[in-house]
């Protein structure tokens, strides 16, 4: 049996025409990386590829440059357009035959529903010459394991509650044995209230100094609507010092950005600030237009969250927002529905029918309609009323589409609760 070295990187291949769709989603890579994470082996690259026997061997053969391990998931089932088995034995010049223990095991299982196997089930029976065959509980197909010219294959089927037992049971046996003694570290670093670019412009500058270091820190920033966040990577054999290392970046990140980041242990932003109201004791209670209760959607998200979520209105509509927040219709005729004015009233209107401590309003224009010269979509107003503090108002300009307009409205209101919330225990 061939010799494998180290597995420092890898790659999955998910076959299945089905998977080109708008229906079904490759989930099947998303468990897999995090296991191969904990491993320190690195996932280099992904890809969907459909039931054309062309088309895998080319993207195996291209992973085959690539990386150390490849991992195919789908393509292992009875039918004709199930060619992963035969596209990998042929690309690796490696003959196939019938495996008698697959079938009869194939046979049994069959056996136990009252059923008889369907002559077609003995294509699962098929193993490139040389190949380990893994073990599947969960279903017909068994997965392949090969070594071949200083590369792991791996084959497994496609339906998730099949390939998460088999890719653990790979990471406690042949890969834990193919790793050496270097593993991935990670940390993270939430941020709120900037842009992708001014995140990036405080960063940079630690960035050179952590590439040219033993072992090195990789860094990679990645934006949401209203976040973004700052991922650090070491490999190192040593994991004392990989979280020194990393939590010492952490520390120098955190003063580059300042107060703007929210999160260095992979909370939330619904969890931080839970955590503060829970710590000062305060309910929190929310009038939202705009936003149809999404912000009290995501706080109430996180277990426990009863301890301070207090109320919520929908004030959807202007009538709403007189009856039951008693904002002033006189404020509404005079500046609009979307003005600091109107938001200002709606967090007192919330507050006064509640009683709790903290109140946020948001009112806007998510569009794609309702905007005008002077105040187009995106435009949003939010208040807030803490004990102790004047009240908190601002209008914001989000681009995007409803969903992200919604959602950056949320988002912006939340991080201000922690703001002021932060800036009050001083």
């Amino acid at each position: 049996m061939a010799s494998v070295p180290l597995l420092r990187t890898a790659e999955i291949i998910a076959v299945g025409s089905e998977l080109l769709g708008s229906t079904r989603l490759d989930t099947n890579s998303l468990y897999i990386a995090e296991r191969l994470a904990g491993l320190g082996i690195e996932l280099h690259a992904k890809a969907v590829v459909g039931d054309d026997r062309a088309d895998i061997a080319a993207m195996f053969r291209e992973a085959l440059v690539r990386t150390d391990l490849v991992i195919f998931t789908g393509g292992l089932g009875p039918t004709d357009d199930d060619l992963t088995r035969e596209v990998v034995a042929d690309v690796l010049g490696l003959p196939l035959s019938i495996d008698d223990s697959i079938v009869k095991s194939i046979e049994q299982r069959f056996a136990r529903r009252g059923m008889k196997m369907p002559p077609v089930n003995v294509r699962q029976a098929q193993v490139p010459h040389g190949a380990e065959v893994l073990a599947n509980p969960n279903g017909t197909a068994p997965g392949l394991l090969i070594r071949h010219d200083g590369h792991l294959i791996v084959l497994l089927p496609g339906p998730p509650r099949e390939v998460n037992p088999m890719i653990d049971a790979l990471c406690a046996g042949p890969l834990l044995e193919c790793i050496g003694t270097e593993r991935l570290y990670r940390a993270r670093l939430f941020v709120a209230g900037r842009s992708e670019s001014s995140v990036e412009e405080a960063a940079q500058p630690l960035y050179s100094k952590w590439r040219d270091e033993t072992p090195p820190i990789a860094t990679t920033i990645l934006a949401s609507p209203g976040q973004v966040e700052l991922h650090l990577t070491i490999r190192d054999p040593d994991r004392e010092h990989a979280q020194v290392r990393l939590l010492h970046a952490q520390e120098d990140l955190h003063r580059a950005v300042g107060e703007d980041v929210f999160s260095t242990d992979g909370r939330l932003l619904e969890e931080i600030v839970g955590e503060h109201l829970v710590a000062r004791g305060y309910r929190i209670a929310a009038a939202e237009s705009c936003t149809g209760g999404l912000l009290m959607a995501r706080l109430t998200d996180v277990p426990g969250s009863s301890r301070y979520v207090h109320a919520a209105v929908v004030s959807y509509d202007n009538e709403a927002k007189v009856d039951i927040l008693k904002v002033p219709r006189a404020l509404i005729e005079q500046h609009g529905a979307v003005s600091e004015p109107v938001a200002v009233a709606m967090a007192e209107g919330v507050r006064a029918l509640t009683g709790a401590e903290v109140a946020v309003a948001i009112t806007g224009i998510a569009g794609p309609g309702g905007g005008t010269p002077t105040k187009p979509v995106g435009t949003v107003v939010i208040a807030i009323l803490i004990p102790e503090q004047p009240a908190f108002v601002r209008t914001f300009s989000f681009v995007g589409g409803r969903s992200m307009v919604r959602t950056q409205a949320a988002q912006a209101a939340m991080d201000r609760v922690r703001r002021l919330l932060q800036s009050s225990a001083r």
